[in-house]
């Protein structure tokens, strides 16, 4: 599908003061060289404080800068979600496995944001994500008061997040805690972004950085990341499959976690394209020549339950998203 376009603001700091706006644009957004931004200037795609901007003209503080991108064709995604739990605060959505959540990669409406937005209202956002790949329960806030309340419910740790993973080989022990710090690290030398400000390849992805160039990032283990801890259980052992179904609990939501412990206990995910064991990226290149991506899908993971205290209602709720077939806990 075509989308509308979007507008992408920038607000001129003292550090951009003095230079053209062709050089600032491509200096803050690499993945166009100066002479293509003069292209998109002298057809009118950016204005300046409001007027058409000329490519020569030089940046004072406060300067307000908007690159209107004209629509494109955005990558195909499943568009419909269920309904788990609604009020005027909160509605958690059953998210289809493949649906980004954020706008990322050439996706902007085939998001859940957006699809949420424009169902519930403007002010509709996601508490937390969930990757790309990743299907199941998401808990989405109605209004600026309610999600400042579950922030800090969050960063308290008094919402329960359960997950249903498909590690592969024979877990092991039935029961353990997963503690490996998670940050950005070095990934590829290879342009890793779309065609715009604001657009990364692959939803989720620590390569979204407004300044991204040829050193890109992704969420991996890291010695130097932030602490980051998953409680694994054991539900089935698929000895066929040389895989095992687990019941995954996470206080904390690091980027990838999941994956990224899973892959640093030596159980990655099925199928996960980009994690390799030791909680590290694996150097694949995929079919169009690009590495592989947080955003890229193949892997088996899902939301199972949430448990978050409702600011209004004053008690806990708990809400349940019936996994897929191949992550069923029930007995085999």
């Amino acid at each position: 599908m075509k989308n509308n376009g979007y507008i992408y603001i920038d607000l001129i700091s003292k550090s951009d003061e003095g230079v053209s706006i062709a050089a600032f644009y491509s200096r803050r957004y690499t993945h166009s060289d100066e002479d293509a931004w003069r292209r998109r200037i002298e057809s009118g795609q950016v204005r300046i404080n409001g007027r058409p901007a000329a490519a020569e003209d030089i940046l004072i503080r406060g300067d307000v800068l908007s690159y209107h991108r004209p629509p494109w064709e955005e990558p195909e995604a499943p568009v419909d979600f269920g309904i788990l739990f609604e009020d005027t605060d909160i509605v958690v959505l059953d998210k289809p496995a493949g649906l980004p959540v954020l706008p990322g990669g050439g996706f902007l409406e085939n998001t859940l944001l957006h699809l949420a937005r424009r169902r519930f209202g403007p002010l509709c956002s996601p508490l937390h994500r969930l990757g790309r790949g990743t299907s199941g329960a998401i808990l989405f806030t109605r209004n600026a008061s309610i999600a400042r309340i579950l922030v800090r419910a969050m960063e308290e740790r008094r919402i329960r997040k359960v997950y249903l993973a498909l590690a592969s080989g024979d877990v092991k022990p039935d029961e353990f805690t997963v503690e490996a710090p998670i940050g950005p690290v070095f990934y590829s030398d290879q342009d890793m972004a779309g065609g715009a400000p604001g657009f990364a390849r692959g939803s989720d992805s620590a390569v979204r950085d407004r300044g991204y160039g040829t050193r890109a990032s992704v969420h991996a283990y890291s010695l130097h990341g932030r602490p980051s801890t998953s409680h694994v259980r054991v539900i089935h052992r698929l000895p066929l499959e040389k895989a095992s179904l687990l019941e995954v609990t996470i206080p904390t939501g690091r980027p990838h976690q999941i994956r990224i412990h899973l892959a640093y206990a030596g159980f990655p995910l099925v199928g996960d394209p980009l994690y390799q064991a030791g909680g590290v990226p694996r150097l694949a290149i995929e079919a169009d020549g690009r590495p592989a991506l947080p955003g890229d899908l193949g892997y088996h993971l899902h939301s199972w339950k949430i448990r978050f205290p409702h600011p209004t209602r004053g008690e806990d709720v708990e809400v349940v998203s019936p996994p897929p077939a191949r992550l069923n806990p029930e007995p085999l």
